[in-house]
């Protein structure tokens, strides 16, 4: 028998909720050196170096198949699966047992993520939307960059409210999900149905062992790697087989009979020590601990620390000198991005939150103020990492890929800067939980009347 799931008190978080932000927000620190790495290296005298060593091209064959990318492509196609792996598994989490399986909780966080993705697309095609081939780069504006934004409300404070982060993370977790449906309908070119057709079925059979409860982790590796493999041949971008994926695995509580299995075990290892009863005793604990916790306990340390800073090393290297910055300066892509990211994602959160709370099906946490969520909009413009990811699937000539990675540059900072002086302004109002301050918040959202 299953134990019931708890559901939590708004504003407190699970324990896998408090790691999973812990580690991002560690993430950003490393994400940040690897990008002022990428940077100088792009503008030393060794700078050819810095192109040349990821344009080098690496070949794998398969029976007939082969794959032939630079290492920049291998990062951004199979690492970045991972990345995208771990996203799908945070949503299912989330959804399962997080603050989000109260489905009233999701409206408001959705409709902010709605606002922050339609509002920078609109301003970005406002601004480049006539200039042929810059028009591609809408995708570009609408990203948060969660490790990031993280990072910033981290500077602000351990004590800073947890409904802050939960519901920042929210925000990110659906910007996300509609970033790779827009990286799957509208970066995709060319499409294989047939080789679409096998990706789907491989699709079915992961779900036929998830549904079987086969435990057993070598014939998932075999049909994700196949899955992949399909993915990639079809057209769509292969990271949104990682999506597909996570969201497999939902998160749930020990059950009873699994639990009491994993206690008989244990005394009988401790009774008559081996290792036949040692490993008998870890496979029975394993079983008590849902596949999505366990993968994401090994996945994330690995996508926060090594694959996110290496996919910005490899892409965040852009050429900032006088001529690259004047040519940025005038340019409709990188003013565009720069507008929706500050701008844009600022006024669409502010207002899909909004107009969350004019719904009756919408929940938020009470003693919110306007003034924490201007914040979180605020930081929700800091895109970094997937809109580099589209730059390079929007963009072939590459001093637009140039001008893109320099408004992603100036435009997050921007988005930091902006952040950091709302929540300043609002701790010195007594807005904003500080270390050793009561949370004396501007009008709570919970106070505003509803409209007769």
């Amino acid at each position: 028998m299953t134990a019931p799931t708890r559901l939590l008190p708004r504003g407190e978080l699970t324990s896998a909720a408090r790691e999973y932000l812990r580690t991002e927000a560690g993430g950003a620190v490393l994400l940040l050196l690897a990008t002022v790495a990428a940077l100088v290296w792009a503008n030393s005298p060794w700078s050819g170096s810095y192109e040349s060593l990821w344009e080098t091209h690496l070949s794998v064959q398969l029976g007939d198949a082969l794959i032939d990318e630079s290492l920049r492509h291998w990062v951004n196609d199979a690492l970045m699966t991972l990345f995208f792996l771990l996203v799908g598994l945070e949503i299912a989490r989330e959804l399962s047992v997080g603050e989000y399986q109260d489905r009233r909780a999701v409206v408001a966080p959705a409709l902010a993520a709605l606002g922050g993705l339609v509002v920078p697309a609109a301003l970005y095609l406002l601004v480049a939307g006539g200039d042929g081939e810059a028009a591609r780069g809408w995708g570009i504006a609408i990203s948060t960059d969660t490790a990031f934004a993280l990072g910033v409300l981290a500077l602000v404070g351990p004590r800073c409210p947890n409904r802050l982060r939960i519901f920042l993370l929210a925000l990110a977790i659906v910007d996300d999900v509609a970033a790779i449906g827009v990286i799957a309908v509208f970066y995709t070119d060319d499409l294989d149905t047939g080789a679409l057709g096998l990706a789907a079925l491989l699709f079915l059979v992961l779900v036929a062992l998830r549904t079987g409860r086969v435990r057993n982790p070598a014939p998932y590796v075999v049909v994700a790697v196949l899955l992949w493999l399909a993915t990639y041949a079809s057209g769509v971008h292969p990271t949104v087989a990682g999506v597909a994926m996570g969201l497999l695995f939902a998160s749930y509580a020990p059950g009873e009979d699994d639990l009491e299995r994993a206690a008989q075990s244990g005394r009988r290892f401790l009774s008559m020590p081996s290792a036949e009863r040692a490993r008998d005793a870890v496979r029975s604990l394993a079983v008590t601990v849902s596949a999505n916790d366990r993968l994401t306990l090994r996945l994330h340390p690995v996508v926060s620390f090594a694959v996110v800073p290496l996919f910005a090393l490899a892409n965040a290297g852009v050429a900032l000198d006088g001529e690259a910055l004047r040519g940025a300066a005038t340019s409709p892509v990188a003013l565009g991005i720069v507008l929706g990211l500050v701008v844009g994602k600022l006024l669409g959160v502010l207002g899909g939150t909004w107009l969350a709370l004019r719904l009756p099906s919408s929940s938020f946490v009470s003693g919110t103020s306007w003034g924490q969520v201007t914040g979180v909009a605020s930081v929700a413009g800091i895109g970094f990492t997937i809109a580099l990811f589209v730059t390079d699937l929007a963009f072939d000539d590459p001093l637009l890929q140039q001008e893109a990675k320099i408004g992603i540059l100036a435009g997050s900072a921007l988005a930091a800067a902006l952040a950091l002086g709302v929540f300043r302004f609002l701790s010195a109002r007594g807005g904003l939980c500080l270390p050793g301050a009561e949370l004396r918040s501007l009008p709570p959202m919970s106070a505003i009347p509803d409209p007769e």
